[in-house]
């Protein structure tokens, strides 16, 4: 007979000679029984049926060779919500939560109406929806070119009650409005080929929301000078970059005709995001 306890010490010695963290054996478990990872410990002693013993195999062995525990789970945390994920988006990170956090505190003051907000490749449409509950008088269009993302964002936003979404199959700036938008935000692709230190997720996550171009910059540089049409004057870009792309990110916005950039770090201390206004 194998108990939780058995599985989670049996999970503990494969992990070891893994890059594997001891937690996502204990989130596997937790998954596979449908329970708390607080309930494995409330309850160390329940035996675990053949079916169960045999799934949380299969996860073990998977996340062994890498596979992103998100993915495993099909969900992954984002602020303070819980969002469906799958192989054809990029798992969302914790520097982007600061992409929102300023995207909030940016909003221009003293506008009648609504904002209109547009989120650039949504992907799994953290953006759009975490500005959607923050700002449920905001009206928010969420862009993807992959009709796959877009399916899984529509999921997202309705089980998650954001109604102040509307969703367009396009390439970044194509379906937009000219002269319409308050503010325009976006987590594009920002990484070169053989870049170093890349996150360990990458080697699951979708090409297409992580490459773009020789030096990792093309979708920032589309975004630049497409945006300049769809932005109201004194209309907000903001942009998530890599940790290196400050000043080419800037150079770009200068040369755009942007004015008033602002520079900003993740929690890391690395430079992440960049605001401009466009005039």
């Amino acid at each position: 007979m194998t108990t939780i306890a058995d599985a989670l010490a049996s999970a503990r010695k494969s992990q070891s000679t893994t890059d594997c963290s001891p937690l996502d054996g204990e989130r596997l478990l937790a998954h596979v029984l449908g329970v708390t990872r607080s309930a494995l410990y409330a309850h160390p002693e329940r035996p675990l049926g053949d079916r169960e013993i045999s799934e949380f195999r299969r996860l073990l062995q998977r996340r062994g060779k890498g596979e992103p525990v998100a993915y495993l789970l099909g969900n992954a945390g984002f602020m303070d919500f819980q969002l469906a994920v799958n192989p054809c988006v990029l798992i969302p990170r914790p520097e982007t939560e600061l992409l929102v956090e300023l995207t909030l505190e940016s909003a221009p003051e003293g506008k009648n109406g609504p904002l209109q907000v547009a989120d650039l490749g949504t992907g799994s449409g953290a953006i759009a929806i975490a500005l959607a509950r923050a700002k449920p008088d905001w009206l928010i269009r969420a862009v993807d070119l992959s009709p796959q993302a877009l399916a899984l964002a529509r999921r997202n936003a309705r089980e998650l009650g954001a109604r102040n979404i509307s969703f367009r199959e396009a390439s970044w700036c194509e379906s937009l409005a000219d002269s319409a938008y308050d503010m325009i935000v976006a987590n594009p692709p920002y990484v070169a080929p053989g870049a170093p230190a890349l996150h360990p997720d990458c080697a699951f996550e979708p090409d297409m929301a992580l490459f773009a171009g020789a030096d990792g910059l093309s979708a920032i540089r589309q975004i630049i000078n497409q945006a300049r049409r769809c932005l109201k004057a004194g209309g907000l870009l903001l942009l998530e970059h890599g940790h290196d792309q400050r000043e080419p990110t800037t150079e770009l916005l200068s040369a755009a005709g942007y004015r008033n950039i602002k520079h900003y770090r993740d929690h890391a201390g690395h430079d992440r995001i960049i605001c401009a206004s466009h005039l």
